[in-house]
């Protein structure tokens, strides 16, 4: 079946009627499980949920049980769910009694295969369900998300400066911002939280992101780069790894950003091109969202040559090796070397974009 738009599905779980199974999946497996707790809260009552829900883990789910609980009618109640998480990780033996259910499924029963991030779903699933895909929270939709959660699901207010910010900290982890919003609306006993709170709650300062790190490389500001590695190292799930990791896909895309335009790719289509490009990467790693990432790219493509991003691939390449060396100086040393590095290029090197 055709995936179902996130407005669909909203509607179908707040009115009615919710289709007798689902497949779950995507990069953000927070929204999954916010939206799987939403489910079961409208499928079944509170007093009986405990009798008419089950949740089951692939990996540890054998063919008998995994029969049970589909098979199982509801008990004084008109519908039951079943949560199957991570149903690639069933074993071989089980797989058949899946597929034979999902060819005619209970329509008393709503089955929820809960897909992890990372996993594509198997086309036999998305051929017999209605298919919702729980993209990453970029930009403007993450800032939303941010101003949302904050009023409904913390009980406060936050300007809308503060949530970018928040965004830029944290960038589509919901889960660690949710922990934040919540010391937030503590830290502010009410009041709106503005970007000094979340300055003092985080660390995070406008302009020491890792975004304000990673467009200091891509427009060649050396000085104010080297300025942002420790701020870039402080951040949530940050290491030189990662740093290195998003550095790359920088540099290889405008690589990429630089052949397009020599092919004739107008600079009016880059960024939508851009978009194209990560969709079908697989999950390329940015180290922010993809719209600030690729405004980046596009808006320091004429600081590069082909000679330059080249040049640039081997310095990586060497920083990447020395970080996965234990022997070697420390992270926030190695990423100062590599920032240095990226900057030695000679100028004559260097064509017009």
């Amino acid at each position: 079946m055709p995936t179902l738009s996130m407005t669909a599905f909203k509607g179908a779980v707040a009115k009615g009627p919710l289709a007798p199974v689902y497949v779950f999946h995507g990069a953000d497996d927070h929204l999954k499980d916010l939206w799987v707790r939403r489910v079961i809260e409208a499928a079944t009552d509170a007093g009986t949920r405990d009798f008419n829900l089950e949740v089951l883990r692939g990996g540890e789910c054998d063919a008998g049980r995994l029969a049970g609980a589909l098979d199982a009618l509801p008990m004084l109640a008109e519908r039951r769910v079943v949560v199957l998480r991570d149903p690639g990780a069933l074993k071989k033996a089980v797989q058949p009694r899946l597929l034979a259910y999902l060819k005619q499924p209970a329509t008393e029963t709503v089955l929820l295969l809960v897909v992890p991030a990372g996993d594509a779903p198997a086309a036999p699933w998305t051929a017999a369900a209605s298919v919702v895909e729980f993209r990453a929270l970029e930009g403007e939709d993450l800032v939303k998300w941010i101003v949302h959660q904050t009023t409904t699901a913390c009980g406060g207010t936050i300007l809308p400066e503060a949530a970018a910010l928040l965004a830029a900290y944290g960038g589509s982890d919901l889960s660690l911002l949710d922990g934040e919003l919540k010391k937030l609306v503590a830290y502010t006993a009410g009041a709106p939280i503005d970007a000094a709170a979340v300055e003092a709650v985080t660390g995070v300062r406008p302009g020491h992101t890792v975004g304000d790190f990673l467009d200091a490389v891509a427009r060649r500001d050396t000085a104010t780069a080297l300025a942002l590695v420790e701020d870039a190292l402080a951040q949530p799930k940050s290491s030189g790894v990662t740093l290195v990791m998003a550095l790359a896909t920088q540099t290889l895309a405008i690589g990429w950003g630089l052949a397009a335009r020599a092919r004739g790719l107008s600079a009016s289509r880059l960024e939508s091109e851009y978009f194209t490009l990560l969709k079908g990467s697989g999950g390329a790693y940015t180290g922010q969202s993809w719209g600030d990432a690729v405004k980046c790219w596009a808006r320091h493509l004429g600081k590069w040559s082909p000679a330059d991003v080249d040049r640039a691939l081997e310095q990586l390449r060497q920083a990447d090796r020395a970080m996965k060396d234990t022997k070697v100086s420390s992270e926030a040393q190695l990423l100062r070397s590599l920032v240095l590095g990226l900057a030695a290029v000679p100028k004559a090197t260097r064509g017009a974009a």
